[in-house]
């Protein structure tokens, strides 16, 4: 091979998969000698644009600095509508349990097969600029890179839907995005719009207190849980189906933070989820979640009080178990981030062989919006306003914005059912049953079960029997919790009408939440909402709560520790090997960075209290001497560090001299407020009984 023949090397990766090198295919190939132009010409000067002479004018010619500057500024694409703010990591799928009695596909065919996957994890509601915590629902999307092909899951942390038909989802994203006239608020869902679409759609009310709950607020994406959401069909060799749901369940556990930390957070570190997973795996410590399915048959489904098609609908697990197959670890950041996560494309129409889709009037819609919404990404939706494709009769509907929007769209809503008016008038065009398009029923069709219909199954009509599971499946901390949400995003609401219909609506799912939620908003408390189909009682999941798991453990989990000069070094460090042998991550907090002078010898403190508030920590611990009393006592960001980590509810060490700053702050001691040498067994244990004396709950 001849010296300018491109070859290609490949080298193994974390994760045992092979990665290819292009030695002249990348600026940052560490093989690349020269520098060239993306059509390999070496460059001389990358320096000085060519002039004619040495003042005058740039030319024309210089194809060099044009290639430069025309690269550059079409350097950014599109970002997704949902699901912007994301971040991901390479890993590797293990199956740990084989079942080709269920699927033919080649991953699941022998136990320790293993394959490459890539997870993405993302915000719904944000941009890309927003930040990592807000409360909102969490995407939660795998690639495997499968010898058959690529098989995608795009689920959430949350195992149900807003809504049940694909048809909502642009009226749903429209209502929860920025309002269309003010352009605010960002990456959040206590406003207007939003409130009122939900309180129009009685079938959203169950997504609506998973959101409402702390499944909304994750500490972290390694504490996080992974759903298919949709029901799934898994084919043997011998042409045998049975119908699956999807799990991912975190090998460290379910955690969440509360929404005040979750605000001091997002002003404190606003990449704090992607800087998590990022520098988790830079340490070697490889977030694990195990993928388990829940198989049922058709027979089964049938005679269930729900339709298990339904996306607002879960099996409780007590009801059909989760059985463990696989365990994915990831292992590797990305190398860039824009070519990997940013342009990473997932649909759910993306399966092998031994893995079908079901009728889920939502997932088929996503089978084409996912691939349509990819390549959107690469031009525009608009092509129908240009003059030659613009229809030549009068259109209005509620699609908006988009490359190339010609058109301005006035008013605030922009999406359907709305109650909003704008001079007495609805805002925005309406269906019409009698004039608009119906399509023609062919001679074969004689029954509904095979007409093309726009029509629900009747079992899709309750929309409230899971939301009062739901609710009645937590415990009452998280009760107060889920209630205290509601109060906090429907009090951003300014349409009356609109906070009185979602009370209607929480009151038929639960009298309790929807009194509590009334009493925070000083409104009188509304009849139930009637309900389409009868709601029945279901046993309460405890699955469905975090708390029940019982307190986490300190794997994972990361410490901060207060010290000042003149701190007793061994303490601290008996403190840290403490909490490491639990595999537990300590920060040394100190009111200076560097190294100080501390009871025999020195230490360097990883964090200035200033910039490192207790929200960022699972649990605090302060080994400080007396001679430091004064220092920190006149320091507000001392005393809102340990009061904040009090409110939180979290496990607070102290050392005597801690303990009487707390006293002379009004900081009273409980069974969360511990000696040096019980911190390690207690932390970070969360203590809700102090919660009702920090903070108003519902």
């Amino acid at each position: 091979m001849s010296q300018d023949s491109p070859s290609f090397e490949t080298t193994p990766g974390p994760s045992g998969e092979t990665h290819q090198h292009v030695p002249n295919g990348g600026p940052h190939d560490a093989g690349l000698a020269h520098l060239t132009t993306n059509q390999g010409l070496r460059i001389s000067d990358n320096q000085n644009s060519l002039k004619a002479g040495r003042s005058g004018p740039v030319l024309l010619e210089d194809f060099v600095l044009r290639e430069k500057i025309f690269h550059f500024d079409h350097e950014r694409i599109p970002e997704r509508v949902v699901h912007a703010r994301g971040h991901g990591a390479h890993g590797v799928f293990e199956c740990t349990r084989a079942i080709p009695e269920l699927t033919k596909a080649g991953l699941f065919a022998e136990t320790g097969k293993k394959t490459p996957v890539f997870a993405r994890f993302s915000t719904v509601a944000g941009g890309a600029g927003s930040i990592d915590t807000p409360r909102d629902v969490r995407g939660f999307a795998v690639k495997f890179y499968t010898d058959e092909g690529n098989w995608d899951i795009v689920g959430n942390n949350i195992p149900v839907f807003f809504i049940q038909d694909a048809i909502k989802f642009p009226d749903l994203v429209h209502a929860v995005k920025m309002e269309a006239d003010k352009g605010y608020p960002q990456a959040a869902s206590a406003h207007d719009t939003f409130w009122d679409f939900i309180s129009l759609m009685p079938e959203a009310m169950h997504m609506v207190l998973w959101q409402m709950s702390d499944r909304t607020l994750p500490r972290s994406p390694r504490f996080m849980e992974g759903f298919g959401i949709h029901t799934f069909r898994l084919v043997n060799g011998a042409g045998e189906g049975h119908l699956v749901k999807f799990h991912w369940k975190p090998v460290l556990g379910i955690q969440s933070t509360t929404w005040d930390e979750a605000t001091k957070i997002a002003g404190a570190d606003p990449d704090y989820h992607r800087r998590d997973l990022f520098e988790t795996i830079e340490r070697g410590a490889f977030p694990q979640w195990e993928l388990g399915i829940q198989v049922f048959d058709d027979g089964w489904a049938m005679e269930q009080p729900y339709d298990v098609l339904d996306a607002t609908k879960l099996i409780p697990e007590e009801v059909v178990p989760v059985t463990i197959i696989g365990r994915m670890t990831l292992d590797r950041n990305p190398d860039n981030f824009f070519a990997e996560t940013e342009q990473s494309a997932f649909c759910p129409a993306n399966v092998v062989p031994g893995i079908d889709f079901t009728a889920d009037p939502l997932l088929q819609g996503r089978l084409f919006s996912y691939l349509d919404t990819q390549k959107s990404r690469l031009g525009t939706t608009n092509f129908h306003q240009l003059p030659i494709n613009a229809p030549r009769c009068p259109f209005q509907n509620f699609q908006r914005d988009g490359m190339m929007q010609m058109g301005v769209p006035h008013g605030r809503a922009n999406y359907e059912p709305n109650s909003l008016f704008e001079q007495g008038e609805p805002t925005g065009p309406r269906e019409c049953a009698e004039t608009g398009f119906v399509t023609f029923p062919d001679a074969a069709q004689r029954d509904d079960s095979c007409a093309r219909l726009r029509m629900r199954p009747e079992l899709f009509d309750d929309h409230y029997s899971q939301a009062r599971l739901f609710y009645r499946s937590q415990t009452p901390v998280e009760q107060s919790h889920l209630a205290s949400a509601f109060v906090f995003e429907l009090s951003k609401v300014d349409l009356e009408h609109v906070q009185q219909r979602m009370l209607t609506r929480l009151a038929a799912v639960d009298m309790d939440l929807a009194h509590r939620v009334a009493k925070g908003l000083s409104l009188p408390l509304p009849a139930p909402a009637k309900s389409a189909a009868p709601v029945f009682d279901m046993d309460p999941s405890p699955a469905l709560s975090i708390l029940s798991a019982g307190q986490p453990r300190m794997n994972g989990r990361t410490i901060g520790l207060l010290f000042a000069e003149g701190s007793s070094r061994d303490s601290i460090e008996r403190m840290r090997d403490a909490i490491e042998a639990q595999q537990g991550r300590v920060v040394l907090v100190s009111q200076k960075v560097g190294l100080q002078e501390v009871r025999d010898g020195t230490l360097k403190a990883d964090a200035k209290l200033e910039g490192s508030p207790s929200a960022l920590f699972d649990a605090v611990v302060s080994i400080i001497p007396p001679e430091a009393l004064s220092a920190l006592r006149s320091d507000h960001t001392a005393r809102e560090w340990f009061a904040d980590a009090y409110a939180h509810c979290k496990t607070i060490g102290a050392c005597p001299a801690t303990l009487r700053l707390l006293g002379e702050w009004g900081i009273a001691a409980d069974d969360g407020v511990t000696n040096l040498q019980d911190f390690p067994h207690v932390a970070p244990a969360r203590h809700w009984a102090r919660e009702p004396r920090v903070r108003l709950l519902a």
